[in-house]
């Protein structure tokens, strides 16, 4: 049996020890967590700060233009994916991923350093813009690599629940950057947070980069591409082969992640921060208090994420993913009504319904999509969906929402926009076929390459 397979065994026939699976998840779930602390302290500056350090002199659009910030890193994810796809398929996954982690940290640690437009005119939020898009690219190679390394090492039945640790990375990171926000209101409150508060989570990153990259440098590479390198099986132009076979199925992939990601970044994105703490708002409530219920909110998220991956394992990715989606829609339509009752308590319990279905629809997306693609196309077609999904859903949602709302003085138009990004999440996972359990190694590249799509036998 080939190791690659994920029975257990590494390329040389060995069986993979508990304390080589345990160093893998524990690197994936670290590195995970620091790159998207990096990312996600973004947004929530943005939420709360930036539109006034940065964009003041706009008047009455600088939260507007400060979201929008927020979404022009997306449109460099594919950049990012592009480059590390490229590299990943033929360099391996681990030598893309120790870099991601760095360009995300650096970019993250400047931020924390830099003068406001007050100091230094229109600089400031040019210079800003720049870092975001850095944090952009390092967050468009990040997911694919990691997801890879976890699934392509683990057990065939086991995929689900070792694919969700990189992807509670997502959680842990909201949780880390909302409580290390939380935790700067009270240290330096009011007038102290705007003045330098804010900065001291962004600089944080460099200690988080230096435990990331310690703990990345101690991981084997995946036993998938270990073989194909033994083989010299590996793609010549890995980007160019998946958009000549399998342009349709990363449309559909990116739709998956699409429905997901638009209603993720309500939270993610900064935009319930920004919209509950604003005090020329409807509701008007403090930072820390809000804060404090987004952080409670990720750790649901964290648990419902771990529990849809072991779930996958059980029942497949497709059903998984359908029973999310119902969830989510439930969420997407208790949020607002809660949000608007300015009831601490009942926003984080709007937040916590909603990380319910976000968990179902996130959880086990590592597994799915590390079973759409071929091994040798694999960096490239993961990472490539991942960062097309996150444009299409994350990228702007909460501009978006902010548009809608400046537009129609009401929250009602933006349920109506999340669900129906959430249908078109679930009638993309419904032209899938369930592939749980096939092979991942080189061995079964033709198997791997019948397309997953409903009413096409090839890709």
């Amino acid at each position: 049996m080939s190791g690659s397979e994920q029975d257990g065994f590494t390329p040389t026939g060995t069986i993979a020890s508990q304390a080589d699976r345990r160093r893998v998840v524990f690197a994936t779930v670290v590195g995970t967590t620091v790159e998207w602390y990096d990312f996600f302290i973004y947004a929530t500056a943005v939420g709360l700060v930036f539109g006034q350090l940065f964009f003041a002199p706009l008047g009455a659009n600088s939260a507007l233009i400060a979201f929008a910030t927020v979404g022009v890193s997306f449109l460099f994810r594919p950049l990012g994916a592009f480059l590390a796809g490229h590299f990943g398929d033929k360099l391996g996954r681990k030598t893309v991923l120790m870099w991601t982690l760095i360009l995300m940290g650096t970019a993250t640690a400047l931020i924390g350093l830099l003068p406001t437009y007050e100091a230094i005119g229109i600089a400031a939020p040019i210079l800003l813009v720049l870092l975001r898009i850095i944090q952009g690219i390092s967050a468009g190679g990040e997911w694919g690599g990691a997801v890879l390394m976890a699934v392509e090492h683990a057990p065939r039945t086991k995929r689900g629940i070792f694919g969700a640790s990189p992807q509670i990375g997502v959680p842990l990171g909201l949780l880390l950057a909302s409580g290390v926000m939380a935790l700067m209101t009270a240290i330096a409150p009011g007038d102290q947070f705007v003045a330098w508060g804010w900065r001291i989570p962004f600089l944080l990153s460099v200690v988080l980069i230096l435990v990331g990259y310690y703990v990345r440098r101690r991981v084997e590479e995946s036993p998938v591409f270990a073989e194909l390198a033994e083989r010299k099986e590996k793609a010549k132009m890995p980007i160019v082969q998946l958009f000549r076979k399998h342009l349709l199925l990363v449309i559909i992939a990116a739709l998956v992640f699409a429905g997901n990601n638009a209603v993720g970044y309500m939270t993610t994105g900064g935009y319930i921060q920004g919209y509950a703490t604003n005090p020329e708002g409807p509701i008007g409530l403090e930072r820390g208090p809000v804060l404090w219920a987004v952080t409670g909110s990720a750790v649901t998220w964290l648990l419902t994420t771990l529990l849809a991956g072991w779930v996958s394992d059980r029942i497949g990715r497709r059903n998984t993913y359908i029973i999310g989606w119902i969830l989510q829609l439930v969420g997407v339509f208790t949020l607002f009504p809660l949000v608007n009752t300015g009831q601490i308590w009942l926003l984080f319990a709007g937040l916590a319904i909603l990380t319910i279905g976000l968990g179902f629809t996130y959880g086990p997306q590592a597994a799915l999509y590390t079973e759409l693609f071929p091994a040798s196309i694999r960096f490239s077609g993961v990472s490539i969906s991942y960062a097309i999904g996150a444009i299409a859903g994350g990228a702007f949602a909460p501009t978006i929402a902010t548009a809608i709302v400046d537009a129609t003085g009401s929250t009602q138009a933006v349920t109506w926009y999340l669900a129906g990004m959430t249908l078109i999440g679930l009638i993309a996972t419904l032209l899938l076929r369930d592939r749980s359990g096939i092979p991942l190694g080189p061995d079964s590249e033709e198997e791997q390459s019948v397309s997953p799509i409903y009413g096409m036998s090839e890709a």
